[in-house]
């Protein structure tokens, strides 16, 4: 059992940077907050490497919709960072309907350089019953 203590506070700069990256489809150095040899866990997904992750997510998103992600609350420590919002997704084809899931993604930086996210686990939806 390990015990750690958390801040509510802004979210930093390097995560603003990676959603502005997924919601503006540019996919570029937002992504460098990533180890090389990082781990993403997005639902069933189980990326490994900065490159496989950046585009993964860039093959998902171009399926079809737009993403516009919202922090609702940031939670900090040291080698844990929590990260709380929304998601609205806007779909390409105009008979679907938008719609808005709750987000929760833990961000696990790396020891060598804990500037770098080493794993990262996430959740969106679900996106309709």
């Amino acid at each position: 059992m390990s015990t750690r203590t958390f801040t509510r506070t802004a979210p930093p700069g390097w995560l603003l940077a990676m959603w502005r990256e997924i919601d503006d489809k540019t996919f570029g150095k937002g992504f460098d907050c990533f180890a090389e040899d990082a781990i993403c866990n997005l639902g069933v997904a189980d990326w490994h490497g900065r490159e496989t992750i950046r585009n993964n997510l860039r093959q998902f998103v171009d399926r079809g919709f737009t993403a516009l992600h919202d922090v609702i609350e940031y939670w900090d420590s040291p080698m844990l960072k929590i990260f709380r919002g929304e998601v609205s997704m806007r779909f390409d084809d105009p008979n679907v309907a938008p719609v808005r899931p709750t987000m929760v993604h833990f961000f696990y930086m790396d020891e060598r350089d804990p500037a770098m996210v080493r794993h990262w686990i996430g959740a969106v939806g679900p996106t309709g019953f």
